[in-house]
């Protein structure tokens, strides 16, 4: 079809529709003049859209869908009518080859089980693994897996490492991601067996990384380390704690210059600091997280986004495609198949290479 980037989109997929999503590629579209996109919703909506953004209508092809998956879908059910749909026409894209990525800000469950199911997991990965940015008081920092995998053995945590300090390399730019544990001390004795096993053969393999060992949840926004790698459970608590965190900062901050009018003025003084932190702490500002270890893009828009949300959700697509980082991962992961180090199964602590 072309020889440029295609990415391809869930038109109808989040609270704000084709208008909000279409919007956004026409942002994407004049940071990235070579993107092409595949538009998948229903035809009267997406050329309504497309009058009002004419960026978008000249390097687009609309494709009809005639059915939508809604938030209140279950997995189970959004599978089953995938072929009818925008999301599942779009992650179909991917394995036709007619796309190199695909964007959603629609139900995450039937994403990623239809993601799952039509893509497959690459070679070497036994569980494909949500990741995304998060902002700290340095720059911004790889967390994974934020949800697709409640829980996690050793195997898992080593993969899910591998490819997040794969992203880091591609989206953040580092040339050698600081890679750490996320556990309940930094100390090496604490922690699950799991854990321990992984920090072992992490700090044993060679791999383009520097393994830290652990890194406690209060450290998380600290910015010492680029990838912190867990289980889904704990990474989508310590995700939702940390929008959360951010929300309450702010709220308590406005409430304070409302006491009086010396704090009103003080409010003045220091408006334009405020206003950075509220784009440092803006979800918009770090929107778009990948499924990660799967045979294609796909990446995952919050349903709420706002067009400059799902516009950065476009540009991670842009950047992971651009970058390659499939065939990286799938590099990383046969060095390590290749020269895996064999550690003494004990407690873990004092794990060593055979």
């Amino acid at each position: 079809m072309t020889d440029r980037p295609v990415i391809a989109l869930d038109v109808m997929g989040g609270d704000g529709g084709p208008a909000v999503v279409i919007a956004a590629a026409e942002v994407a579209q004049e940071r990235y003049p070579r993107l092409f996109f595949l538009l998948f919703g229903t035809q009267e909506a997406i050329r309504e859209q497309l009058l009002h953004n004419p960026r978008v209508a000249g390097n687009s092809i609309a494709v009809h869908s005639a059915d939508v998956i809604l938030g209140t879908d279950r997995p189970s059910t959004a599978v089953r009518r995938q072929r009818t749909t925008s999301m599942g026409m779009a992650i179909a894209a991917i394995k036709a080859g007619e796309a190199q990525a695909m964007v959603s800000a629609g139900n995450t469950g039937a994403l990623m089980a239809m993601a799952k199911l039509t893509l497959r997991t690459m070679e070497g990965i036994d569980r494909p693994a949500l990741a995304a940015l998060l902002p700290t008081l340095m720059n911004d920092s790889v967390v994974l897996d934020l949800g697709a995998n409640v829980e996690c053995d050793t195997e898992n945590l080593v993969q899910f490492a591998v490819m997040g300090a794969a992203f880091a390399r591609t989206v953040l730019g580092v040339e050698r991601p600081r890679v750490a544990l996320l556990n309940i001390g930094e100390e090496e004795l604490k922690g699950t067996e799991e854990l321990k096993m992984a920090a072992a053969l992490l700090r044993a393999a060679d791999l383009p990384m520097t393994f830290t060992g652990f890194v406690e949840g209060d450290k998380i926004g600290a910015g010492d380390v680029d990838v912190i790698v867990t289980d889904g459970f704990t990474g989508n608590v310590a995700l939702k704690t940390a929008e959360g965190t951010g929300k309450l900062v702010t709220g308590l901050l406005a409430q304070s210059f409302r006491t009086s009018w010396l704090t009103q003025l003080g409010y003045l003084l220091s408006r334009g600091a405020l206003r950075a932190l509220g784009r440092h702490l803006d979800p918009n500002a770090h929107n778009g997280a990948v499924f990660l270890g799967l045979n294609g893009l796909v990446v995952k828009s919050h349903g709420g986004a706002n067009v400059r949300g799902m516009a950065h959700a476009i540009g991670v697509a842009h950047d992971l495609v651009a970058g390659d980082i499939t065939r990286r991962i799938a590099r990383d992961l046969d060095n390590f198949r290749t020269h895996r180090p064999v550690v003494a199964a004990n407690d873990g602590h004092d794990a060593s290479v055979a």
